[in-house]
């Protein structure tokens, strides 16, 4: 019987079959280790076929994925750490303060979106706190994704009306993601009332969120859109990125990349770059450039030391 993964606890998976039915699996253990380098083979969003065995449903085989969202696990011992599956597009919810989410982290996060084909809408939260300053910061951050084609809004999740978003979701599988505190729960809460997801105070020594999610759920709401609300990360390692294609998921990179002179440039050394010129003259931000960099150190240093191999 087919269905579809709608919760993980990494042991335990929920699984919505054809009949409409939520049931409770686990995965057949040939399957487990058909040599899947992730943290969980089986992730929210995925189509799989369950099987009733000696009155438990088991997880049999997994069906081929649409997309994916995916980083590099914290634990050493295996290779990633798939978010969801399946989904039509990912929320990345980004604060100026509390927390702080980084340049980086969300260059990291696009790119990766990008690679395996996942559309992106970013949500600029917690308006109502911010200084003047961070104002202004906020407003030249998102222009800068903007100018590069991404769809961004900014409000406060707990204070605004959140009907463009729901437009935007609607007839979508959503995956929300973000640092623990940046609001995921409350949007969530605000969007389909009555799931009461809990929520906590930033931490106001680290300026950090506390971990509410421990695990993904996929939740469907009233207006016609499924939303998976995943555990809070803290950064976001790329996999799978050869140096010379890290470029092509930087969309302004991409733009220029038939002007540079030779057509493996990879935009740090090389002259006459039609990347480098255009930081110059300001077209691309150093924001990004920076964020660019940083990737491509790190994948050369993996590949130096094959820590994940």
């Amino acid at each position: 019987m087919q269905g579809v993964v709608t919760k993980s606890t990494g042991i335990w998976y929920t699984v919505k079959t054809e009949d409409g039915v939520l049931r409770e699996c686990r995965i057949k253990g040939k399957f487990r280790i058909k040599g899947i380098k992730s943290t969980s083979p089986v992730v929210v969003g995925d189509c799989v076929i369950v099987k009733e065995e000696a009155d438990n449903w088991m997880i049999v085989d997994l069906q081929e994925r649409k997309n994916y969202i995916v980083r590099k696990s914290v634990n050493l011992s295996k290779q990633t750490h798939i978010i969801a599956a399946n989904i039509n597009q990912a929320i990345l919810v980004v604060t100026m303060q509390s927390p702080v989410t980084t340049t980086g982290f969300i260059d990291r996060f696009l790119a990766s979106a990008r690679a395996y084909g996942v559309d992106v809408l970013l949500l600029f939260n917690k308006l109502d706190i911010y200084s003047e300053e961070a104002l202004e910061a906020q407003k030249t951050l998102q222009s800068v994704y903007e100018k590069i084609g991404y769809k961004c809004l900014s409000l406060s999740v707990l204070n605004d009306d959140l009907t463009e978003i729901k437009s935007l979701m609607q007839g979508k599988v959503n995956v929300i993601s973000g640092h623990s505190g940046v609001g995921k729960s409350t949007l969530i809460n605000k969007l389909q009332p009555g799931l009461s997801l809990t929520t906590k105070e930033i931490s106001e020594q680290h300026q950090q969120g506390q971990h509410t999610t421990t695990f993904s759920e996929m939740h469907e709401l009233d207006f016609g859109a499924s939303i998976i609300d995943t555990p809070g990360i803290r950064g976001f390692g790329m996999v799978e990125m050869e140096k010379q294609e890290l470029s092509d998921f930087f969309a302004e990179f991409f733009a220029l990349k038939s002007d540079c002179k030779f057509h493996n440039c990879i935009h740090v050394n090389e002259p006459h770059c039609a990347v480098k010129d255009a930081i110059v003259e300001g077209k691309i931000a150093k924001s990004r450039y920076k964020s660019y960099l940083s990737i491509l150190e790190e994948e050369e240093e993996h590949y130096r030391t094959n820590k994940y191999d």
